[in-house]
């Protein structure tokens, strides 16, 4: 009876050791630590940019979000001081 995966897709045992002995035999053992060093030092970095452009999109979102808030506060104002106008040359 064959076994079936619990991730299809997801590299199993026998793929990941197969990646990782070409690996080895790609770079060889000596440069793998360098190579690991490096790769975490890239991650960081893109963990680093991606927060960075969280932060300013949240922050355009809120400046965003502040400007509809002001043009409605304006909008509502200047609907009070049309009516008031309105009301006081009617009783004029």
């Amino acid at each position: 009876m064959p076994t079936v995966p619990l991730f299809p897709g997801i590299p199993g045992g026998i793929e990941v050791f197969v990646v990782l002995l070409i690996i080895v035999l790609l770079f060889g053992a000596n440069k793998l630590p360098k190579l690991a060093r490096s790769s975490g030092q890239a991650m960081g970095e893109f963990k680093k940019g991606r927060e960075e452009m969280e932060a300013e999109l949240s922050e355009m979102k809120g400046d965003a979000m502040g400007t509809n808030e002001e043009s409605e506060t304006a909008t509502s104002t200047a609907d009070a001081d049309s009516e008031t106008t309105n009301n006081s040359t009617e009783t004029a």
